[in-house]
């Protein structure tokens, strides 16, 4: 049995229009002998009427006191509707199709309600339907714990769901279709001549998600790495086959053939603040900012430590609490709010000379300050103000050609 699965979030499920296109992208790989797993988000944005972001919203407006376990059982509801929904269209349709929830097709999770973890899928439900139908559909961002109770997977839950159902079926492929064409190599609505890529390597996808890009979750890509399933992230609205996201042995472009490139694209994460920390007497100066930061639940990003003190960034809605935690350990905390992240990904960037120095050339051609910075195998970072941000994506996109 060839298997392919299908994801669908909520753009793609929200009007009759988008739901045709569902319905062709569907009907060209049954046509293609595949048997299809379709998985599917809740249906629109907030202020549509089932989309996850309206459920909370109507759980806030009615008394706001819906526990952790009662909320995911509300917001459960909204991948079964959008489930249904396409159920009936494909039969409609002539297309023989039955909904199964994340429970009914394997998904066991931990029991941290609202961003469960999933500790094990067993598909056994789903291969015996599709020795039935053609198409099963699964109620993504969803499982259930082992003593029963509904459980959702957090943000980005749907594309979680899709990888790793698709891992335990050992599909062929997994398809996350969005409301873009693909992988871009920076946000569009920031850099006018962003383009498309046809391929890119798990760690680079992974990357440029942690660092901003909102195309496809994280944890999504890294189940998929482990299990070596190839992705593809494609648009709802066309026939174009999007971006590839495989091993990196070598990439082919169709337009610019042979691709071993250095830099694939620049990402940025805004609204953050710089702290500083120094101190005379470091003995256990490290320590004691980092735990206190732990115990007050603030993530940290962006890490330097030296022997004289501590720098790192916080969310800017955090940064009250954090610098508060620290005056509270009679530190004297320098902060700077309003920065932004911006990140340059490329699987090629380890060893090769000369990528920082044109990092710092592009941002000093337009008078933009680093004011701090970092790097990895695939990734390097600099911290500018946020006033910067804009600028600083499209130099660095120019200055490495990603337009090209």
């Amino acid at each position: 049995m060839r298997i392919l699965v299908q994801k669908f979030g909520g753009t793609s499920l929200s009007s009759p229009q988008a739901r045709t296109h569902v319905i062709e992208h569907i009907r060209r790989e049954l046509a293609r002998q595949y048997r299809l797993v379709v998985v599917v988000s809740a249906m629109g944005r907030r202020g549509e009427p089932y989309a996850t972001d309206t459920l909370l919203d109507w759980s806030e407006q009615n008394g706001n006191g819906l526990p952790l376990r009662e909320k995911d059982l509300l917001l459960c509801c909204g991948e079964i509707i959008s489930a249904a929904t396409l159920c009936s269209l494909l039969q409609h349709e002539g297309i023989t199709a039955t909904v199964l929830t994340g429970a009914q097709a394997g998904f066991i999770t931990d029991n941290q309600f609202g961003n469960a973890r999933i500790l094990d899928v067993k598909p056994d439900r789903v291969r015996a339907e599709l020795e039935n139908v053609q198409v099963v559909i699964v109620t993504g961002f969803q499982g259930q714990t082992e003593s029963g109770d509904f459980t959702t997977l957090g943000r980005g839950g749907s594309d979680t769901s899709a990888t790793a159902l698709g891992a335990a079926l050992r599909a062929e492929m997994i398809d996350i279709y969005t409301d873009v064409n693909g992988i871009l190599t920076a946000d569009p609505r920031i850099v006018e001549d962003a383009r498309p890529l046809s391929h890119m390597s798990y760690t680079e996808i992974c990357n440029m998600a942690h660092q901003g890009a909102k195309v496809i979750h994280p944890r999504a890509v890294e189940i998929a790495m482990q299990s070596l399933i190839p992705v593809r992230v494609r648009s709802t609205f066309t026939d174009s086959e999007g971006t590839l996201v495989t091993q990196p042995d070598g990439f082919h472009d169709v337009q610019m053939g042979f691709v071993d490139r250095f830099v694939s694209g620049v990402a940025y994460v805004s609204n953050i603040t710089q702290i500083s920390v120094e101190c005379d007497r470091t003995e256990g100066l490290q320590l004691k900012v980092f735990k206190t930061m732990a115990e007050n639940s603030i993530s940290v990003d962006f890490i330097n430590v030296t022997p004289t003190g501590v720098l790192y960034t916080v969310f800017d809605s955090d940064s009250e609490k954090a610098i508060s935690a620290l005056q509270g350990l009679n530190l004297k905390p320098r902060s700077l709010s309003g920065c932004a992240k911006v990140s340059v990904i490329g699987g090629g960037i380890n060893g090769v000379p000369g990528i920082m120095a044109k990092i710092v050339e592009a941002l000093s051609e337009h008078d933009i300050p680093i004011l701090q910075s970092a790097d990895s195998n695939t990734t390097i970072w600099v911290l500018v103000k946020k006033e910067d941000m804009v600028q600083a994506l499209r130099a660095l996109h120019s200055k490495f050609e990603l337009h090209r």
